[in-house]
């Protein structure tokens, strides 16, 4: 499955449709309380910054999943968006166009 960010695959496509998946994670209570005490001296939140990253994968492996069972050869215009769901919880979604090249 090709997977990409542009608009325009650079061949003649037919749109199959918009493919989505998303993935909502959440880090345990003592990964989170070391998170909040990091906040007051600064620096990378190392166990944020995996967790959004397997979401994200997941997420985008989910929406590759939706776009093969509509016959598609890629997705174009892929964009990540993410929301806090609750403290310590955010749900990554990854979205495109599915599409099948003619």
């Amino acid at each position: 499955m090709i997977i990409m960010t542009i608009e325009n695959a650079g061949k003649p496509f037919e749109p199959l449709g918009l493919v989505r998946g998303s993935m909502i994670q959440s880090k345990h209570a003592g990964k989170d309380i070391m998170a909040g005490l990091k906040t007051f001296v600064g620096g990378e939140l190392k166990g944020y910054t995996q967790m959004l990253e397997e979401s994200r994968e997941i997420a985008m492996q989910r929406m590759a999943e939706q776009a093969t069972r509509l016959g598609a050869d890629a997705v174009i215009g892929v964009r990540f968006t993410s929301s806090s769901v609750m403290q310590g919880a955010a749900e990554v979604t990854a979205y495109g166009t599915a599409v099948k090249f003619k």
